[in-house]
């Protein structure tokens, strides 16, 4: 399978369809500014759309998400066990392009599934840790749903 076939879209806007400056605040964050340098945002004025930045934008969203999580002892474990799922399905996600062969990329994209599926159950329990940061967890477990879902399609292929 080449690179190309395993790029997936975001979802395509409608014509005249304009990004919600909320939703574009919680995806950039506010040290968006300053992260930029580190982001391949337009080539040749096109957006970047591939897994590769998805995955990292998601585990960005999700670290900036858990510094606001009030630490104590039940919190805290809950959030390292959410930062190290969500920042793993990008990071086993490079290694599987990466792949030296079939059954390696294979292997690495089922690591993917099961971060994204790990991180969707602790967003689920930062939720019932914290009721007042759900609206946020949600749209979060939203986007682990959608990659793994994505992975999944890809694994089974």
């Amino acid at each position: 399978m080449t690179k190309e076939a395993r790029i997936q879209n975001y979802r395509k806007r409608a014509a005249g369809e304009t990004v919600d400056s909320a939703e574009e605040a919680f995806w950039m964050g506010s040290e968006a500014s300053e992260a930029v340098e580190l982001r391949e945002d337009a080539i040749n004025g096109k957006p970047v759309f591939d897994l590769e930045e998805r995955t990292a934008r998601f585990g960005e969203a999700v670290i900036r998400f858990a510094k606001k999580i009030p630490p104590n002892s039940v919190n805290n474990r809950l959030i390292e066990q959410l930062v190290g799922a969500a920042t793993s399905v990008g990071a086993n996600y490079c290694e599987a392009d990466d792949g030296v062969s079939r059954k390696d990329f294979k292997n690495k994209i089922g690591t993917c599934r099961k971060e994204a599926r790990e991180s969707k159950f602790f967003l689920r329990m930062v939720a019932t840790a914290e009721p007042g940061m759900k609206t946020e967890a949600r749209a979060l477990w939203q986007e682990a749903k959608e990659l793994h879902l994505i992975f999944s399609s890809i694994w089974r292929k």
